[in-house]
């Protein structure tokens, strides 16, 4: 009798298994797609009602296995949902372990430096699978949203690339980049140099701005800085275009005018003392701590040399000659 049951047991146990090798088999054919496909698992989803979607969209040809793989493991089959990227020659069983674990797709959106809140604001509205909310907000009411003290919150942005999941909402991905910018510039400032010309942390990081509008060179950040700072040193004025190109905002088409430069608007260095009032676009790293370590130099004067450099003057007459062969070096392009 023992052994007759001894039997029993081990003939069950051997059709578990087997039943258990054809289910996961079965599970492991390979999906019918040909290339990455995004799936999007909406909240309370069944495996039964799951196992269905895949058979509508062609991805398998009938559901049998996997319904019926979590009638058998419901434990098993708890998926999530969320938006998943799915990779040809993937199966069922791989794929019911990621939406189990909650492996969502990352999608990403890179601001790149030098750019400007307005142009993030446009790139997030055409950025796909974000839950957008600031449409009809304006500026002002934005930064209130992140709690930014300044009704122009320019400047305070740290640009690089965000990763996300699909539905997070950009007000989401804007106090992450507020808040890096806040922690990158908290540490700049709390290791730099002594006696610079600024009041306070906020001062350094327009400066930066205007330092990341300047020059894309970053072997030249800390010597465009040195510029900066012995000018507001010697109270003399900053005379930088990328502020006035600021100042214009919409106005701006591509040439500043002798008009430009007379109109006295809140950025345009070339009429007010000191600095602007804010940032002038997203400066990254490298002009951050620029800013706050600026090169140790006589030079009060750059001019480009329209290779992507620029030729540094200790006095007006050697930037004059500087400008001249400037000027001679673009009309000899163009010929």
């Amino acid at each position: 009798m023992l052994k007759k049951i001894a039997f029993l047991f081990l003939l069950c146990a051997l059709m578990v298994s087997a039943g258990i090798y054809v289910f996961i088999t079965e599970l492991k054919k390979p999906l019918l797609i040909q290339q990455a496909e995004l799936l999007t698992v909406n909240k309370g989803s069944s495996i039964s009602r799951f196992s269905a979607e895949l058979v509508k969209k062609g991805w398998l040809t009938e559901r049998f296995w996997l319904r019926n793989y979590g009638r058998i493991f419901p434990e098993k089959v708890k998926i999530k949902a969320g938006t998943y990227l799915v990779q040809p020659g993937s199966n069922s069983f791989q794929l019911l372990q990621q939406l189990v674990r909650g492996e969502e797709h990352q999608f990403s959106i890179t601001f790149i430096e030098g750019s400007t809140f307005k142009e993030w604001l446009a790139q997030l509205e055409k950025q796909p699978h974000i839950k957008h909310t600031l449409k009809d907000k304006s500026i002002a009411e934005v930064a209130k949203l992140l709690e930014i003290n300044q009704t122009n919150p320019e400047g305070w942005f740290f640009p690089e690339t965000y990763a996300y999941t699909a539905g997070t909402d950009d007000l989401t991905l804007l106090r992450r980049a507020y808040s890096k910018m806040r922690n990158v510039l908290e540490s700049a400032w709390s290791n730099r140099q002594a006696n610079l010309p600024y009041k306070s942390a906020y001062e350094a990081l327009i400066m930066a701005s205007i330092i990341e509008k300047e020059t894309s060179y970053l072997q030249e950040q800390d010597l465009i800085a040195s510029v900066f700072v012995n000018r507001l040193n010697k109270k003399m004025r900053l005379q930088t275009d990328p502020t006035i190109i600021y100042g214009l905002g919409d106005r701006y088409q591509g040439d500043i005018t002798y008009a430009h430069k007379r109109e006295k608007t809140a950025y345009n260095t070339y009429r007010i003392d000191g600095l602007p009032p804010t940032p002038i676009a997203m400066p990254g790293l490298s002009a951050i701590i620029a800013s706050v370590n600026p090169a140790s130099s006589d030079y009060f004067y750059f001019v480009s040399n329209g290779q992507g450099k620029h030729v540094f003057s200790k006095n007006l007459s050697e930037h004059n000659a500087a400008v001249k062969r400037y000027l001679e070096y673009m009309r000899n392009k163009q010929e």
